[in-house]
Formats: C-alpha cells, structure tokens, sequence
C-alpha cells in the first residue's frame, strides 16, 4: 500500500487570503536576495569593527567565544521565529506576529520598543559609517562632517529603496559580497599571511581579570556576541516582497544566523591574532586598533581598499535597515495601529514600495543625527537601550509562541520543527531572559546615569508608549485579527486539505 501524497502548500496568494489580507506588493525579491537582506542588516563587519576594541579590553582575547555562545542562542530563537512566519509570512515581521501569537495591545507595546530600536540603530550604523567614509575621501573627522556623511548615507539609502524591491534586493547582494571579502576573505589572509600569535591566545585572559575569578569579567565581555547577532528577522520583514515565503524566509534566517557567525569569527581572530600591540589593545590603550592592523598588514592602498569596501557594507546596512523599519511602520499602519495609519500604510504604484513609510524611517534618524551634531555624549545615550529594545521585542514574539503551543497550537507553515518545536521554544526563551539580564548590568564608573543608561533607555521608552496606549487607546482603532494562531493553523490545514 502507497503512503498517500501529501496535498501542496498554499500559494502566496491563498495563504495570504487565509490571513486576512491581499497582495500589495511585488514578489520580486529571491530567496538568496532575502539572505543578503538580512545578512547586511546583521553586518558582521560593522558589528566586529565597532565592537573589538571593547571586548578585547574588557574579556581579553577569549571573547571571541560570545559569538559562538550568543550565534547558538540566537539561533534558538530563530528557530522559533522560523515557525512563525511559515504560517505568518506577513509584512512587518516583529508586530503582525506578536498580534496574531498574543493580542493588539502586547503587539503594540511589542512594535512601539522595535521601531524605537530600529530607528536608534538606523542613526548609530550611519554615524559610524561616517568615519569610514571620512577616512576614505580625506575628510576631517568632526560634528560638522560626522553630520553630513550621516546625512548623506540616510539620503542614499531612501533614495534607493525609493527605486524598488528590484534594487533593494541588488543592493543587498552587492552589500553581501562587500561583507564577505570585507570579513571572510580579509580575515583568513590575516590567518594566513600575517598571523603574529598562536590560536592559544584565545585561551589566554591576559591578566583582564585581575587577581579576582575571570567569570564576571567574561560576562562583562558579552557584548562581543550580543550586540552582533540580530537582522536575521529583517528577512521576515519584506515576506509579502518574497516568493514561496513560507518555507524559503526560515531558511534564510538559519543562513544569516550561520553566515553571521563564521564571519564575525574569521573577521575577530584575523585581527587578534595579527595584531602587533596586542598588549596594548588589551590594556585599552589602543581605542580604534583596526586601522593600524589594516595599514601594518595591508599597507595604505589596502588599507584604502578595505574602507571602500567597509563603506559599501555600512551603505547597504543602513538600507536593509530602513527597509526593515518601512515595512514594520507600513504593517503598523495598516492595522490602524498608529498615528498618520492611512498616509503610511500607503503602497506606491509602480515601484511597490512603501514610500511614506520610508520617509518616516529616514527623517526620525536624521533628527537624532541633528541632535548628536549638538551634543555628541548623547550618542551612547540614545542607542544604548537599542539592543536590549531589540531582545525584549525578540522574546516577546517567543513568550507569545510558548503561550499559544501551551494552549494547543501546531504551527500549520510548510516550515515546522515538529515535535521540536515546544523544547525549542522554551530553550529561545531561556537564552533571551539571560541575554537581557547581561545586557542589563550596570556599569562600573561610579557615575548613576552612565552605569543604567541601558535599563534607563529602556524604561522611558516603555513608559511613553504605555503611556500612548492607554490614552489613545489605539487597539480601538483597529480591526484586524489578534491571537488567532490555533484558528488561523486550522483555517490553513482546511484549505490545503480542499484542494
């Protein structure tokens, strides 16, 4: 006797139906184009440059482990996320699926601190790609031209996420080939050709830890991973902009968790192990040590070379971010969850995109741009709760999962970790309380605001968008379906069995 075949997924367009809306937007971005996408917002390279001099001064070189520690984490929580947007494969990603998993108002409290997040991150990636391209064309590096290198890479990236899913997803691939030499390649010439320590340096705590237990310090060094592996989600972000979402946007998260991690470990331990004032970099005597590694090992052309490349990853970091940050507005809107819903849940004819969306999460960054330039100490300011608002949303999509598997629900995406998925689930949920804790220790330099700028960030966000929500009370306004996933599972099953 045959095993009996099984019935086809849905198309795009059915399964869309089934949730309650209809295509708006084009269907042209691939599934390689997906990954680039959020392998580009992930962004090995900026996270590794900006972050190096920090975890090698606080954990020593054995802080290249948090990129496998927090890649494992993460990966939990993306095998989740996996299973959620198979059978959520809608716009927006972060709040359409905390709606549909638990409710209008926790998925408003949920969109309100990523958004928030997302634009902070928006102005922090183009302010510090501005010193790339300082460097580059031989610019002073001050308030004047940090302001307008900023300004420009925000203007860039509008003007060609203005033109289309179409060159979105070109700039992308090119932004992850950039990444790819930029981090890969550089990093096992560095292995190579320029290796000036053994790779038991990743072993050596280099006296970080004092006469005390190298335990703290390497929780203290956490930051070398956690501020590193999240984008994967932005591939969720654009679903309605992707083909056959519903199994290939799973995939490409997994690919970006992957990609991410062997890159950040080439890219890391190429300039530990080919640094020439190890030492020193580790005492914190050294604040930016990347460039003199460059210049020694590649020399100034190359080292010419690299920034160029560098510039191209930030250009195309800022634009899968404020794609991401569009599309999460757009899907807000829609829902007539904001302020301005109509005018931003707006789809151009034509191009398909998003337009006033976009403009939103091109202005909000340069406003905080225009802040900076007055006061430059408010950069830490402003983005230091920005990770910490990407995990809590993180884990507020996750704990709605777990509370929807408890009540019953067996995801009904073509993407499915089967009898995995509630030990998955509960382990994403650990990880993501553990991260948060970590990132929420306070610091040590005596000063109250410096040491709980984290938590601080955090709250006052929290509390301005309580406080909206219980004025404004914008889940009235709003009739699209909420915690649905176990109707919504059997509604799909129905239909693929109808056909």
């Amino acid at each position: 006797m045959t095993e009996p075949t099984p019935k086809p997924h849905l198309s795009d367009a059915d399964h869309l139906s089934v949730l309650g809306y209809n295509d708006s937007f084009e269907r042209s971005m691939s599934p390689w184009a997906n990954f680039a996408l959020g392998f580009t917002y992930l962004s090995p390279l900026v996270g590794v440059y900006s972050l190096m001099a920090v975890a090698l001064s606080t954990g020593g070189p054995p802080s290249i482990w948090w990129i496998v520690i927090v890649a494992c984490g993460q990966m939990l929580v993306a095998l989740v996320f996996g299973e959620v947007v198979s059978q959520f494969p809608i716009a927006g990603g972060i709040y359409p699926w905390a709606r549909r998993l638990w409710g209008k108002r926790y998925a408003w409290m949920a969109a309100w601190v990523y958004i928030c997040a997302l634009i902070v991150t928006i102005t922090s990636v183009s302010e510090f790609g501005s010193g790339f391209a300082a460097s580059l064309l031989g610019f002073e590096l001050n308030r004047n031209t940090t302001l307008a290198v900023s300004l420009a890479l925000l203007v860039l990236a509008l003007a060609i996420n203005f033109s289309g899913t179409k060159w979105l997803a070109r700039i992308a691939r090119i932004g992850l080939f950039a990444e790819l030499i930029g981090v890969i390649g550089l990093g096992l010439f560095l292995l190579i050709f320029e290796r000036k320590h053994s790779f038991s340096v990743f072993f050596d705590t280099m006296g970080t830890a004092g006469d005390g237990s190298y335990v703290g310090t390497f929780l203290g060094a956490a930051v070398a991973g956690l501020f590193l592996f999240y984008g994967f989600e932005a591939c969720g972000d654009v679903a309605e902009e992707v083909s056959n979402p519903a199994r290939g946007i799973p995939k490409a998260m997994l690919m970006t968790i992957v990609g991410g991690a062997v890159s950040a470990l080439f890219s890391f331990g190429g300039y530990v192990l080919a640094a020439p004032n190890l030492e020193e970099i580790v005492a914190g005597e050294v604040a930016d040590p990347i460039p003199s590694i460059l210049e020694g090992s590649l020399g100034a052309v190359g080292a010419k070379i690299f920034l160029l490349v560098a510039i191209l990853a930030f250009i195309s970091c800022v634009l899968s971010l404020q794609a991401a940050a569009s599309r999460l507005i757009f899907s807000f809107a829609r829902d007539g969850m904001m302020p301005g819903h109509r005018w931003l849940s707006k789809v151009t004819e034509g191009t398909k995109v998003p337009r006033n969306a976009l403009i939103v999460a091109c202005i909000a960054p340069a406003l905080i741009c225009v802040l900076i330039w007055f006061n430059d100490g408010i950069l830490v300011a402003v983005t230091s709760f920005a990770i910490l608002g990407i995990y809590l949303a993180f884990q507020m999509v996750v704990l709605g999962a777990l509370r929807q598997r408890v009540k019953g629900w067996k995801p009904a995406g073509p993407w499915s970790l089967r009898g995995w998925g509630f030990l998955v689930n509960v382990a994403a949920l650990a990880y993501g309380l553990f991260a948060m804790v970590l990132l929420s220790l306070p610091g040590d330099s005596g000063s109250f605001f410096t040491d709980w700028i984290v938590l601080i960030g955090l709250v006052v966000v929290l509390a301005a968008g309580f406080a909206y929500l219980v004025i404004a009370r914008p889940d009235r306004q709003s009739n699209a379906p909420e915690g649905d996933a176990i109707a919504v599972a059997e509604a799909i099953r129905s239909h693929r069995s109808n056909r």
